[in-house]
């Protein structure tokens, strides 16, 4: 039977939805005629990322509880609820055979729907710590597929596989396409290039912390490719008008950034993680230290204790950040060891794996 019908959910940030349409991708190239439904919460990213990419998707009035007293929390039973009901009917009305949860707000109520109606569910974990809505439908879930060791104390054992984390198609062969890259986002042959990533949304500290470093990259002879999140593009944007800065909301061709890059500086989350290792590019992690458990600094170490990757800490740039950033600038043996080092930690097969695990539910 090549006409399944797959329903995916995951959310919320890049780091949920990119997964979820990797292996959308993948099993879409196995069975070319299935039919794909994304589910997401309204009004995030997803509802634009995901019909990009070439996929439908219906969303669902679902959002977090507030981790301090807000009065927005006295909606989330209601919004519950509503998903619940609205996930029922989705699923009625489609009709899959298989669901796939890879994070965030709205896989929560969509998958445990599927599991009501016996439908076999997948659930893709990025993080060495697992967040909430993952936690709750492992129980219901058939398959765990995992990127980190460990999650034994977080899911059913016997249903964990490490695969490692999807990542965006392309980002196996950037190494042949640096000069196309860089010649792509006007950029200067024999001039460093760093590349910023503070997620999708943004990362205020690290997008302070460039804005503060702006004159010393002048010196350090470096030109930088910027993406500064959704949130805060109106506040950073003036600096396009500067002398070898690129200031963007969002980079939807990161294969060809991560081709023209250098150096990069990033968030630790996850998927990130995963495919900077792919990459195989010099990396300076920030993690974000308002996550649960500090789970980016963990995702980080994982890096940086194979000698991998560099990390600092929020509260250590002022006092780090320079000299740390010179000394790499200035060592070509020392980025050629990071980049050969992380290279080694890569998980190239992950989606393949992931859907290889899909596949088994669709024949059962």
């Amino acid at each position: 039977m090549s006409s399944y019908k797959i329903i995916l959910s995951g959310g919320g940030t890049g780091g949920h939805i990119y997964p979820a349409i990797a292996i959308a991708n993948e099993l879409k190239s196995r069975y070319p005629n299935a039919e794909f439904l994304f589910v997401g919460a309204k009004d995030r990213m997803e509802m634009e990322k995901v019909p990009q990419a070439g996929y439908d998707i219906k969303g669902l009035w679902i959002s977090g509880i507030q981790r301090s007293l807000s009065l927005k929390n006295l909606s989330f039973p209601f919004k519950v609820i509503s998903s619940l009901w609205k996930a029922r009917k989705i699923i009625k009305s489609f009709k899959p055979h298989v669901a796939i949860g890879t994070g965030g707000f709205a896989s929560g109520p969509l998958l445990y729907m599927a599991a009501s109606k016996n439908i076999p569910s997948l659930i893709q974990e990025q993080n060495s710590y697992p967040g909430i809505t993952n936690k709750l439908l492992a129980k219901k879930a058939q398959k765990i597929c995992v990127a980190y060791d460990n999650l034994e104390r977080f899911f059913p054992s016997d249903k964990i596989i490490k695969t490692g984390n999807p990542v965006r198609q392309g980002l196996l062969d950037i190494e042949d396409n640096t000069v196309e890259a860089k010649n792509n986002f006007n950029l200067k042959h024999g001039k460093y290039t760093l590349l910023v990533l503070g997620g999708s949304l943004g990362a205020r500290r690290i997008n302070q912390l460039i804005e503060t470093e702006l004159d010393f990259f002048d010196t350090q002879n470096v030109q930088i490719i910027w993406q500064c999140g959704k949130l805060y593009y109106q506040q950073y944007k003036i600096y396009n008008n500067t002398k070898n800065v690129q200031v963007y909301e969002f980079l939807n061709d990161m294969a060809s950034a991560y081709a023209a890059a250098d150096v990069i500086i990033s968030r630790a989350g996850a998927s990130s993680v995963s495919e900077l290792c792919i990459v195989g590019k010099p990396v300076i992690f920030i993690p974000s230290p308002n996550v649960a458990e500090d789970h980016q600094t963990k995702n980080a170490m994982a890096i940086v204790n194979n000698d991998a990757a560099m990390i600092i800490k929020e509260e250590d740039l002022e006092v780090d950040f320079e000299n740390k950033f010179s000394q790499l600038l200035a060592s070509s043996d020392r980025q050629l060891q990071l980049s050969e080092n992380i290279k080694k930690l890569a998980l190239v097969n992950a989606t393949k794996e992931i859907v290889d695990e899909v596949e088994k539910l669709l024949k059962k």
